[in-house]
């Protein structure tokens, strides 16, 4: 695997260090990403939530002082009595709250009319919108726990009970720095409603220094039954003191809003007094300031939790965002493609007037290439149209200029030279050529007799710089070879279609391409400034005023990585060359004529497809995974099969245009579960690197020269000479 090389020397201390960090920093991110989306399930009452409600029950062990009681029961330190409010003297309660829209509607009218009120918040609201109950505080009302997602604690355990009221208490210490001694069990009713599950509920929230509220005049606002009704059902009789539910989240409450603004005038105007809890009572405040750790622990949590609603609303953006480029890039591969096929697949279509026939220049830079150069240059030895063969051997330590040179091929040439990269091999390999159209080639790739041919006919057009040839997989038959097919087809072929069209394609492969030598000649030949030259030169070409085009029928068969880690490593000098690329031409996008036009149109095209796109992509994965585990799962499940099928009918698409057999697309749904992450993952490495400023260097793919030439060799139409001088 490629690794990044120290300025100091590279001991073997520090390599160790950097491998670990390649790995962890990919992790921490994924980690960090799970964590926000985790606790935003949480908060969201989508993780840990649990909505059973117990149907009534029994009430012989309540005893009979609580059921004919007030609604406020107290039943700390072993107490078991309840107590009724003073006559003319109502306490308003809200549950559910605080809500971002009807809340401060709420509030507003209750300031207006300088009344008071009891909120029963649950902790996730708290935890969502702190500032809310700030307000609350701030205007002198009162905050009561409503636990913190709302379950019926009649179901649950004394450890839930605990969880549920600690961690309520830790958002309100967060929200507004106090904690607070009023409790209302969720899905509770009047005093008289207590039961013999709920009742154990009671005295447990006692024991723990609550005091448990109910009411004894219910809106039912919830039902939304109509303003007067609303005021009906909350008005007391006689001048009763009462304790009066309203709800100020869960829904619609413009009901319950416009009813306060009527209810309250009313019942002031009748004598009676809208305070807190304690003040009806005449007690000390139910709340209690929290200091020190406890206050900074509320605030972290408050700002974790805000900082996951922000990340998460960040990352559902991001969603919209792929999904939009996915579905562009899925449509304009498709349209773009067809009308590639349909213009160079016409019979009268022609490059040129005449066709080209003029001998061409193949390079072979080899590296420790032993096992497989030999089915190269026989591969080559069969073409269909004149060539000569140049070998550049770097520096191979494995006797790949031997084995080249043992074969006594006609018109076949080795040039040695110390190890220097593959660009120094094809420059090399550029000054020893004698013909000015240049086919490159790896050392690991088989040419079809007529690939030779149909790579150069593109150079009939002058216009034409250089030529993209049609790359396949030749070692397809092992899965990872199969998702690597799959991705050379649809991925890169069907791209190249649609890049041709738009004349901004960014990359000549490396296992087949060709090149007019003057146009190399005049962007100053390969440069090894990234780890990507042939993206690279094909960006340079561009911007020196070159056509670049795609060959369909130029086929070559290369040996894909057949491992984890060499796929990895081949993927990360890709990723990481292409970002290399990218910045290198970047003042394309303010310059003018040809360099402008691919600088506003190619280079914002390849970084979206090629770099922004395959970054956020993992996001569909992510949150199918949460869909699936948390909810909705069938419209999640439902949505991934969509784009599932999008992709399927393009892949599809793009093995019909390549004449390739369908059933290698048996593993695509797999292919986009497992292959797909891992070059996710390689790809947010490569973002890493090129971020903290690191560098690549090259690292060398073991072969095993499983790719055969595709026929026998036939007659031989080779270069004039069989000159295999050594060249200096």
């Amino acid at each position: 695997m490629a690794t990044r090389t120290s300025r100091h020397g590279g001991a073997p201390r520090a390599r160790r260090r950097r491998v670990s960090l390649r790995f962890l920093l990919p992790s921490l991110v994924l980690a960090a990403l799970m964590a926000m989306l985790m606790l935003r399930g949480f908060v969201h009452s989508e993780i840990l939530a649990d909505h059973r409600v117990r149907p009534e029950a029994a009430t012989d062990k309540v005893p009979e002082k609580i059921l004919s009681g007030g609604p406020i029961i107290d039943t700390r330190g072993g107490r078991q009595t309840s107590l009724d409010l003073p006559d003319h003297r109502l306490v308003l309660t809200f549950d559910d709250g605080p809500d971002p829209e009807w809340t401060p509607k709420v509030l507003d009218v209750l300031k207006r009319h300088h009344a008071h009120a009891v909120f029963f918040v649950t902790g996730t609201m708290a935890s969502r919108y702190p500032e809310l109950v700030r307000r609350m505080v701030r205007e002198g009302h009162e905050i009561g726990l409503h636990t913190f997602n709302h379950p019926d604690l009649s179901y649950q355990s004394k450890r839930r009970i605990d969880w549920e009221l600690s961690q309520s208490q830790l958002a309100l210490a967060g929200a507004a720095g106090i904690r607070t001694s009023l409790f209302r069990p969720p899905y509770s009713s009047f005093a008289d409603a207590m039961d013999d599950k709920s009742w154990p509920v009671t005295r447990y929230i006692g024991s723990r220094g609550y005091l448990t509220v109910v009411n004894n005049r219910d809106s039912e606002d919830w039902q939304k039954p109509g303003v007067d009704e609303i005021i009906r059902r909350a008005t007391p009789r006689d001048g009763r003191g009462a304790v009066v539910l309203m709800h100020d989240s869960g829904g619609d409450r413009h009901q319950t809003v416009q009813a306060l603004d009527r209810y309250l005038p009313r019942l002031q105007h009748r004598g009676y007094d809208f305070e807190n809890l304690t003040e009806a009572l005449d007690a000390p405040s139910a709340h209690t300031r929290v200091t020190g750790l406890d206050l900074w622990k509320g605030r972290a949590w408050v700002f974790a939790v805000r900082a996951s609603d922000e990340t998460t609303g960040v990352l559902v953006v991001c969603l919209a965002v792929i999904g939009v480029l996915v579905l562009v890039r899925f449509g304009l591969m498709f349209v773009l493609s067809w009308a590639h096929a349909r213009r160079v697949r016409r019979r009268d279509f022609r490059w040129g007037p005449t066709p080209v026939t003029e001998p061409a220049s193949v390079l072979v830079p080899a590296y420790n290439e032993a096992k497989c150069i030999e089915n190269t240059v026989r591969s080559l030895m069969a073409s269909e149209h004149p060539i000569e063969i140049i070998v550049i051997d770097d520096g191979s330590s494995d006797g790949t200029a031997r084995i080249v040179e043992g074969l006594h091929l006609p018109g076949v040439r080795v040039v040695r030279q110390h190890n220097a990269g593959k660009p120094a091999a094809l420059n090399r390999g550029l000054a020893n050529a004698r013909h000015d159209l240049v086919v490159m080639m790896d050392g690991d790739t088989v040419f079809e007799p007529a690939t030779v041919r149909e790579l150069v006919q593109p150079f009939a057009d002058p216009g034409v710089g250089a030529v993209a040839g049609n790359a396949k997989v030749g070692n397809r038959d092992s899965m990872i070879g199969a998702w690597q097919h799959i991705e050379y087809v649809m991925g890169f072929n069907l791209d190249r279609r649609m890049y041709d069209i738009l004349r901004c394609m960014p990359t000549i492969p490396g296992a087949v391409g060709a090149f007019r030598r003057s146009a190399l000649e005049r962007v100053g030949g390969m440069s090894d400034d990234t780890l990507a030259e042939d993206t690279d030169i094909t960006m340079a070409l561009h911007r020196d005023g070159w056509r670049v085009v795609y060959a369909e029928k130029a086929r070559a068969w290369t040996e894909a990585p057949e491992t984890v880690q060499q796929l990895w490593s081949q993927r990360y000098r890709w990723s990481y060359g292409t970002m290399q690329a990218i910045w290198k031409h970047r003042r394309a996008l303010v310059e003018r004529g040809p360099s402008g036009r691919f600088g506003r149109v190619g280079l914002p095209l390849v970084s979206l497809f090629m770099v922004v796109a395959p970054l956020l992509a993992p996001l569909i994965d992510v949150f199918l995974l949460y869909g699936v585990v948390f909810g909705p799962t069938g419209r999640t499940v439902l949505a991934w099969l969509g784009v599932l099928a999008v992709q399927a009918v393009c892949a599809g698409y793009a093995f019909r245009l390549d004449r390739e057999r369908m059933t290698h697309l048996v593993s695509l749904p797999l292919q986009q579960v497992l292959y797909r992450q891992l070059m996710y993952v390689v790809l947010l490495q490569s973002w890493i690197t090129a971020l903290t400023g690191g560098r690549l260097r090259w690292q060398k793919l073991r072969r095993t020269g499983v790719v055969e030439a595709p026929v026998s060799m036939p007659r031989q139409r080779v270069g004039s000479g069989n000159d295999r001088r050594p060249v200096g």
